[in-house]
């Protein structure tokens, strides 16, 4: 294993060591019942950390392939819970099946194979438009727009947004050949760690709601708080990224700034369907989509910008493999 990676996955586990203590500790000296409640929901959501971590860098560990299937499987719980918290007609049963069990798998299978340049355009484009194809040949012209609009949504945020998470792992970069897995692990755990920071930030010491009536628990303290300490621990962790101290700095702020907007509109999505969360699978955290919702709309960002400064280029006209193949 790559010794910096081994840091990396160190730094991981101390957090949480010093989590579990934190709260260890609290459970046994706070008294209230609000405190009890909010300290349950911490180690919960510890506990929950534990899992997710140790799943994840495992699969890092596994290589792209097992990376790619990770993430594919997690847009599929993802879109699920999106497409079952919105009210879909019957005539959108055919147009789900092959949202789910075609346009998703074909998407990640470019990933696995690394074909850049239909990756990039086969759901804003090819799906974009095979959506409202098959659902018009049911004949059923009753919510046809809504349906449509939100199973593209879907597809858009669940999917494609989140499938640029393990395309990292391909994007060529001049003298950090062969050690994609720490910029990705340096992307996943600067949004997560900013979701953290502004949790502990909020419940500490936040006020000032950001907008009560998309999400009451965001708070302007807990934003600048949690994001300031997560861009200075991720500025800290340069060296294993081909970013400068400086950049690093400046691509976790594009992260944190993006990642906290992804929650801010996934929770207006969820406020206007009358819910709290998207599920109840992860313990202490919601569903899969309240645990990514700000990898979706970071994820893209991150991706493009990484490649435009800091890539070598991607030739978009065929798959990696075949690249490989050529190249040998």
């Amino acid at each position: 294993m790559d010794p910096e990676l081994k840091i990396l996955f160190g730094v991981i586990g101390g957090i949480l060591l010093v989590a579990s203590i934190v709260g260890a500790v609290l459970a046994k000296v706070v008294k209230s019942d609000g405190g009890r409640a909010t300290v349950a929901n911490l180690n919960a959501r510890t506990r929950s950390w534990w899992i997710m971590a140790g799943i994840f860098c495992a699969t890092i560990l596994m290589g792209h392939i097992f990376t790619t299937v990770l993430f594919g499987c997690l847009s599929f719980l993802a879109l699920r819970e999106f497409i079952t918290l919105n009210q879909t007609e019957r005539a959108d049963h055919g147009v789900l099946f092959w949202s789910f069990f075609i346009i998703t798998p074909i998407h990640y299978l470019l990933v696995g194979i690394q074909w850049y340049g239909l990756f990039s355009i086969f759901i804003p484009v090819y799906a974009f438009v095979l959506i409202p194809f098959r659902r018009v040949l049911t004949g059923e012209t009753k919510g046809f727009l809504a349906s449509t609009s939100k199973i593209q949504w879907a597809l858009m945020v669940c999917v494609y947004a989140v499938s640029h998470i393990p395309m990292l792992l391909t994007l060529p970069m001049h003298g950090f050949e062969g050690q994609n897995s720490k910029l990705l692990f340096f992307f996943v755990m600067t949004v997560q760690m900013s979701d953290v920071m502004q949790y502990v930030w909020g419940k500490t010491c936040g006020k000032h709601k950001v907008s009560p009536n998309v999400s009451p628990s965001k708070t302007w303290e807990g934003t600048i708080g949690g994001i300031a300490t997560t861009v200075a621990i991720s500025a800290s962790l340069w060296w294993a990224t081909p970013f400068n101290p400086w950049q690093a700095a400046l691509m976790s702020l594009v992260i944190c700034i993006a990642g906290f907007f992804g929650g801010l509109v996934l929770s207006a999505i969820k406020r206007d369907l009358g819910v709290k969360d998207w599920g109840s699978s992860i313990a202490g955290h919601g569903g899969f989509l309240d645990r990514m919702d700000s990898l979706c709309f970071a994820a893209p960002l991150f991706f493009h910008l990484t490649g435009f400064y800091f890539g070598t280029g991607i030739d978009p006209a065929a798959p990696g493999w075949i690249l490989n193949l050529l190249c040998k």
